[in-house]
């Protein structure tokens, strides 16, 4: 019998144990980081706003101009077929376009190179503990580096250029924070790895619009506070701004919203989760739940 009770990968056209695929060396998704993806999170049986996540999973790859010879009902089938086989009922799903191989010796044109799909799963992930997202968790504002100009990478190709996360996580590591977040050079709030960033400021919530993925967990977020009657708003947000908010949340498909405590110096709700983002992570963890929003796993 396969083994999938560590994850599973869709990769040359069938399901394998996560530990048994892997890129070719020359691939350029791994020589340069050259790689479109998404990630779409199962919950009890069922993909959560699938369709949207693969509507951006086909814009990241138009914008990347990646073909790799696949539609989208093979994408669909692609990870049915994968998460079905490993039986998860919770899981971590990525969908990946990579660059490919180049197979003319010496070129450096990105149009010789092979794409191809592939995609992978593991049990479901939290980008914050539970535990941690409860009490309200800690977030670093990143030193030494900001976040990579957005007219220069696209932030919302989702994409595996990390150089700058990584830095800031090492600071926020280093320091005894759980994650980081990042600036652009004007000084203002953009994202952190993994997670959109809010603050609340009495009945409003802000979010950045600019130098940050559009998140499909930042668009539920926006829809959950206009279903509750807080008002929102998208726009640049100065780190000295943020640092006035009443409470500061961040939201990833890896968890949903999560309460942050502290940022820096600086502690929220006297260290604690607040309420609006406490409120708004127990209505996303229903909100996963709804007919409306689920795509049960198709099993063979």
């Amino acid at each position: 019998m396969t083994d999938f009770a560590n994850g599973a990968a869709f990769f040359d056209g069938r399901v394998v144990p996560l530990a048994d695929a892997g890129l070719p060396l020359t691939d350029w998704g791994l020589t340069h980081s050259d790689i479109a993806y998404d990630v779409v999170p199962v919950w009890q049986g069922a993909f959560f706003r699938l369709e949207d996540y693969v509507d951006r999973f086909e814009a990241s790859m138009a914008a990347a101009r990646m073909d790799v010879g696949r539609d989208r009902s093979g994408i669909i089938t692609a990870l049915h077929q994968m998460v079905a086989a490993t039986g998860m009922a919770d899981a971590y799903v990525a969908m990946v376009a990579a660059r490919g191989r180049n197979p003319v010796p010496g070129s450096r044109d990105p149009r010789d190179c092979i794409n191809h799909f592939y995609a992978w799963c593991v049990p479901y992930v939290h980008i914050v503990s539970p535990k941690a997202a409860e009490t309200g968790t800690s977030v670093w504002i990143a030193k030494s580096v900001r976040r990579i100009p957005q007219d220069s990478v696209n932030p919302r190709v989702k994409n595996y250029h990390w150089g700058d996360f990584t830095s800031g996580l090492f600071e926020a590591k280093d320091n005894g924070f759980e994650t980081t977040m990042l600036l652009d050079h004007a000084g203002n709030v953009t994202e952190g790895p993994g997670f959109n960033v809010f603050a609340v400021f009495g009945n409003t919530v802000v979010t950045s619009d600019h130098g940050v993925l559009h998140g499909i967990t930042r668009q539920t977020v926006l829809e959950m506070c206009d279903a509750t009657g807080l008002a929102t708003e998208t726009r640049a947000l100065p780190l000295a701004e943020l640092l006035e908010a009443d409470e500061v949340f961040l939201s990833s498909s890896g968890g949903g919203v999560i309460p942050v405590a502290r940022v820096d110096d600086r502690f929220f709700s006297n260290g604690r989760a607040g309420p609006t983002a406490l409120a708004l992570r127990k209505r996303y963890f229903n909100w996963i739940g709804q007919d409306k929003f689920r795509t049960a796993v198709q099993h063979p």
